[in-house]
This record gives C-alpha cells, sequence and structure tokens, in this order.
C-alpha cells in the first residue's frame, strides 16, 4: 500500500510528486495516456518561469525524470474505478492491469479541449491548431487567424487574438455570438475581426504537415468556402475527465471536481490539482501550484492517520 496514489501525470500530478516524495512518502503515480498532459501539445512554451523557450514534451520530460530520480513510481493502466475501505481508511483503484491501494488520492486527471473530430486534427495540433491564445497566440503575430467558437471562452481568446492578428476571423455556428454582449460588441467593433455566423468547420486543409486553411459550410445554405489561415484556435469547451469519480467528490455541472486552493474536496484522504478543479485559471503554471497545494494537503492527511 502507498501513502499517495495520483492519477494523472500532467504539470500538476507530477508537481504533487515530487512534494510529496520529498516529504517522505511513498507514491505511486496512474497515467492513462501521455505523460505531461495537455502541455505536451505545445511546441514552444515560453511563458513558463526558468525557460525562456522549451517544447512541451522537454518540460514534461524533465519533470517525469525530476519525479523519479527521487522515487516516485509511475504506472502506465487507466483507473476505472474508486472505492473507500472506511473502517481500514485507506481507497483502492481499480484498472484493468490489477488494484491499487492507497492511504490517500490526489486526482489530477486535468482536462482536454474538445476537438471537431476531423480528418487530420490530431496531426495538426501543434501544427496550425492551437488551445490557448496565452500560450500560443504570439506564434501568429501579425497573420490571419480563426477562432471557432461564439462562447464566452471563444471571445476571451478573439480578444487576445485580435491585437496582434492581420486578421482574425470568427467561426460561430449559431447565428449570434453566445458571450456577453460588452465582449459581443467589442469583437464586432474591431476592423480587423470578421465573424462568419451558421457556420461550421468541414475540412482542414494542410500542405508539408502545417495547417493553410479551413473549408467551413454555412448550415443554411449549405455553400462552402475556404478560408486561408495561418492558425486557428479551437474554442469549443473543455471536458474533464472527471465521471468515475462523481460518487467520491462534488463535482459541478460541467464535470470540474469542486476543491478548495489545497484541493481539499470534503471528502476524506482525496485531493484535487491541476485543470479537472474548478477555477479560473488553467496554465502550466497553475496547475504546478496545484500540485503542491494538494500534495502537502495530503501529506498532512497521511500524517493524521
Amino acid at each position: 500500500m502507498k501513502d499517495i496514489i495520483i492519477i494523472g501525470a500532467g504539470p500538476a500530478g507530477l508537481t504533487a510528486a515530487i512534494y510529496a516524495v520529498r516529504a517522505g512518502k511513498s507514491v505511486t503515480v496512474i497515467e492513462k495516456s501521455t505523460f505531461g498532459g495537455q502541455m505536451t501539445f505545445s511546441p514552444k512554451i515560453e511563458n513558463y518561469p526558468g525557460f525562456s523557450e522549451i517544447s512541451g514534451n522537454e518540460l514534461a520530460d524533465k519533470m517525469v525524470e525530476q519525479a523519479l530520480g527521487l522515487g516516485a513510481e509511475i504506472e502506465c493502466a487507466e483507473v476505472t474505478a474508486i472505492a473507500y475501505n472506511k473502517k481500514e481508511k485507506f481507497y483502492t483503484l481499480t484498472t484493468p492491469d490489477g488494484d491499487f491501494e492507497a492511504k490517500s488520492v490526489i486526482i489530477a486527471v486535468g482536462s482536454h479541449h474538445r476537438r471537431l473530430g476531423l480528418e487530420g486534427e490530431e496531426e495538426l495540433v501543434g501544427h496550425g491548431i492551437s488551445f490557448c491564445a496565452v500560450c500560443d497566440g504570439a506564434f501568429y503575430t501579425g497573420g490571419e487567424i480563426a477562432v471557432i467558437g461564439g462562447g464566452n471562452s471563444a471571445a476571451v481568446e478573439a480578444l487576445l487574438l485580435a491585437k496582434i492578428a492581420k486578421k482574425l476571423t470568427i467561426v460561430q455556428n449559431l447565428p449570434d455570438l453566445t458571450c456577453e454582449a460588452n465582449t459581443a460588441a467589442e469583437l464586432k467593433s474591431m476592423e480587423n475581426v470578421e465573424i462568419i455566423y451558421n457556420t461550421v468547420v468541414e475540412e482542414y486543409v494542410s500542405e508539408g504537415g502545417e495547417l493553410t486553411g479551413i473549408v467551413v459550410k454555412n448550415t443554411e445554405t449549405g455553400d462552402l468556402s475556404k478560408l486561408k489561415v495561418d492558425g486557428i484556435f479551437l474554442a469549443v469547451g473543455m471536458a474533464p475527465a472527471t465521471d468515475i469519480f462523481k460518487d467520491i467528490a462534488p463535482i459541478d455541472p460541467y464535470g470540474y471536481l469542486i476543491a478548495s486552493d489545497d484541493g481539499d474536496m470534503g471528502c476524506e484522504g482525496v485531493f484535487a490539482a491541476g485543470d479537472c478543479r474548478k477555477k479560473g485559471v488553467r496554465q502550466i503554471s497553475t496547475a504546478t501550484s496545484d500540485g503542491a497545494c494538494a500534495a502537502l494537503a495530503a501529506c498532512k492527511y497521511v500524517d493524521s492517520l
């Protein structure tokens, strides 16, 4: 049995592992897919302290190396269920590769940006398809950019991108923007912003592995047209992977875990960290902060047993 099991090896989970091991706790990190999480989709990160420029994969490798070097164990598996033994005060995590037991659990499963599900989409992520204007917007300064989506998240991205783009096109599948009225009015007043309503993306156009344009379809007329773009930002929502925790942890209507700043969710020995937690800002630096806070809280809980 481990002191702490961390579900998810993104920046929050790996930071939690580093802090927990340094506090003398036995730790296993369970990751079902990609070590590093969403940051591995960023070919160039320029806003993480200590590195003027680093790729998401490189940063992830450094975090994994540090966690392993300190003594954390990492298992490649998918947690499919979690159960609490109230009498003995430990958790059992079920995976296809067997069960794992721990006194405390940190949930750091992150969330993923919703995709459009079009052919070639995954291959173009980081090669013309982005999700975060703060992270990747500067790469398209002076270029032609499209934002897909018209809600509040899309509007925030669009406002940031409009300041650096030669032309910004917002592709909205509804008759109007659904963001806040003041934000919508600001976007509509910008000379370099064009909004296309009742329109969806039908196809990605690429050359040499880089996105060069998109084919869009008017949902009312069925007409197709091609837009030349240097890059697009998908802003069609997020999907936290928290379904299996609904019986043990508080979850908001959008699927995010409801936790305090130290990751406490009010359920004994279980803490939340990173993008799966309900919060306002989702960046690598805020994920690492979450991981540190959740780890210290989990260590304190284990010490109290």
